[in-house]
């Protein structure tokens, strides 16, 4: 990833911080045309600026057309980060996520993302069950929300605040100023 690279470059301790991603999505989830019903978005101009974006920076993108709950996900994220595999269990989630569009809120998904990033699928799930890091979440919920973050990728530096897919110079300056 690159903000692996970010961090070791500058030398920076990176904070990750989850937001509430459309958390209205039900389990099943949602196809994204009725998400962005009434709101005057061309879905197919706005995917195709995103592939273009992703292109551009090297970043893989899949074509999707269902949005899914992320809460679980990113209360397995905080547990993963306990665990010290943040990096990967993020890695996988994308993937799983934003390249192959499975749902990740269903527990055979996350089962297999915490797989692939090196975890017990048993213990990531009891973990989600549990709900033992709901309350990091909700905190993280609300620093977003005062922070005025809104999409994915985020990244702020300093008050400065870089959204979206950019190539790695952006990221560079963001930190340099």
């Amino acid at each position: 990833m690159r903000t692996e690279q970010l961090r070791e470059e500058f030398d920076l301790t990176l904070r990750h911080t989850v937001f509430p991603l459309h958390p209205e999505t039900p389990p099943g989830g949602l196809e994204l045309s009725e998400l962005f019903a009434g709101r005057g978005k061309d879905l197919g101009a706005m995917f195709q600026r995103l592939q273009n974006a992703a292109a551009e920076v090297g970043v893989p993108l899949g074509k999707r057309s269902r949005t899914y709950n992320s809460r679980r996900v990113q209360e397995l994220g905080k547990w993963a980060e306990e665990q010290g595999r943040g990096d990967a269990f993020r890695e996988a989630v994308y993937h799983a996520y934003f390249v192959s569009g499975e749902n990740i809120y269903l527990p055979e998904t996350l089962s297999a993302i915490a797989t692939k990033a090196g975890l017990d699928a048993e213990e990531a799930l009891q973990a989600v069950r549990e709900e033992r890091y709901a309350s990091a979440v909700d905190a993280d919920w609300l620093r977003a929300r005062d922070l005025g973050v809104s999409a994915v990728p985020t990244l702020r530096y300093e008050g400065r605040t870089l959204v979206g897919f950019t190539p790695y110079e952006n990221m560079r300056q963001l930190i340099i100023g």
